[in-house]
């Protein structure tokens, strides 16, 4: 009898858009709405939105603020989309929606964005534009490769050990390799950024947990906002801290596991 693929369950899938928490659903409300105004001729978005090195002034600092939310076309959109989400909704989940708006508006965009014209423009000499929410895709792997290395230092193939910290790298070189006009540069860059949050050097840029209860309990945003994530809400830990337990097969991975989600491209664009 031949095999079968199997099908694709609407339900559940539905379903888990449907439970998507509030900062994830704005992120891809954003994407969707930026895509759509691609469609018209009067307005580039992609020129306004991009961070196009030379273009970066005092006038044009949202640009480090858009560039992860603009794609190049429709398949570049669909498939940092699905990289994105399941990887963000997690993040969200364990931090609260105020703190992932918070960071996501803030240095995980802005310091990989830094990182990029620094060496793109101050060494290079080079004015490739970079876009696509492939950049916060590299960020999350980044913080996600730390949180594994913690539970799980290394993984065997074969005789060698190696460390599961260095697995968003080699998912990066695949991406480059196999994926044309994506950015190493830009991607290195956020793998960098998201191991020095998962590392907890970047906790200094984080906003004071006190300040964001004091926001949450004035504005009473948990009674309003549909989906919104407490503070006190989290899965694990503000800071991507893993749950302990004495059970073994309550680890979705089972023991020793590390999971590694789907990843999609980022783009390239000439000057």
């Amino acid at each position: 009898m031949a095999p079968t693929l199997p099908s694709l369950d609407v339900r559940r899938l539905r379903s888990y858009v449907f439970r998507l928490p509030l900062f994830t659903r704005t992120v891809l409300l954003f994407v969707i709405v930026f895509w759509i105004l691609e469609l018209q001729k009067v307005w580039n978005v992609v020129q306004w939105g991009a961070l196009i090195p030379k273009e970066v002034n005092l006038g044009t600092m949202y640009r480090l603020n858009t560039y992860p939310l603009i794609h190049r076309n429709f398949l570049h959109a669909l498939f940092n989309t699905l990289a994105l989400i399941p990887l963000l909704e997690r993040f969200e989940a364990e931090h609260g929606t105020l703190l992932s708006g918070a960071m996501f508006a803030g240095p995980l965009s802005t310091l990989p964005a830094a990182a990029y014209l620094l060496v793109e423009r101050g060494i290079l000499r080079q004015n490739t534009a970079l876009l696509g929410a492939s950049i916060w895709v590299f960020v999350l792997l980044g913080v996600e490769g730390i949180k594994a290395y913690k539970a799980n230092p290394h993984f065997a193939i074969s005789t060698y050990r190696i460390p599961t910290w260095t697995t968003p790298l080699v998912i990066l070189l695949f991406t480059t390799a196999l994926i044309p006009n994506t950015s190493l540069l830009g991607h290195l860059g956020s793998v960098g950024v998201g191991y020095l949050y998962g590392l907890g050097y970047l906790k200094i840029l984080a906003p004071p947990e006190k300040v964001l209860r004091w926001i949450e309990g004035k504005l009473n945003l948990l009674g309003r906002l549909p989906h919104y994530v407490s503070i006190d809400q989290k899965t694990y830990g503000r800071y991507g801290v893993l749950p302990t337990t004495s059970n073994p097969s309550l680890s979705a991975g089972g023991e020793g596991s590390v999971q590694m989600p789907y990843i999609g491209s980022g783009q390239r664009l000439g000057p």
